[in-house]
Formats: structure tokens, sequence, C-alpha cells
């Protein structure tokens, strides 16, 4: 499964590959992009039925990821107003010149 991305309106383009297995690689990848600021506070993921049939797998894989993401503070869900990042400030890697 190279360069996946779902086709809902954001541009997640997900690698979704690590040693722990498929669910581990995509909530790797999920939470990447919240940290490095490319998914921003209050962006709406798409549905979990969604993303997995964007990415090809188990429609469990996606809702186990965003809800280990929701218990880590990465994510926010209410239920009918589906999946988003979580208000939180981006923490971005340290100016390595000083």
């Amino acid at each position: 499964m190279a360069n996946q991305w779902a086709t809902s309106g954001v541009d997640l383009h997900l690698e979704p590959h690590a040693p722990g297995g498929l669910r581990r690689g995509l909530t790797d990848a999920l939470r990447d992009a919240v940290r490095s600021g490319r998914l921003g506070p209050g962006t709406r993921l798409p549905s979990s039925r969604s993303l997995a049939a964007d990415l090809g797998v188990a429609r469990n894989t996606v809702a186990e990821s965003y809800a280990d993401l929701v218990a880590e503070g990465w994510l926010t869900a209410r239920q009918g107003s589906g999946t988003r990042v979580a208000e939180r400030a981006v923490v971005r890697p340290a100016d390595t010149a000083r």
C-alpha cells in the first residue's frame, strides 16, 4: 500500500506501515500528521468507514486508531459530529542552529 490518502477533501497522504502492524502504522501516521501541523487543530477527519475504504483496510482498524488517538488527546470525537484534530499547540522540532 504505497502513498494512500483519503478522498474526502482532507489530504491525509498516509503511509500506514510500522513494525507493530497496520493499526499501529496508521495510528503513528495520523499522530505524525497532527504533530507536524499537516493536520491542523479542528480539521475534521473522514469517517472510519470512508478512510478504511480509501486505504483498503478494515473499518475496525481505522476506528481503533482513532480511539487510540482520542485517548492520547490528539483527536476529539463526538457522536454525530465526527472526529476532529484536537485544539492543542503544535509541537515542532527545536531549531538546531541555536
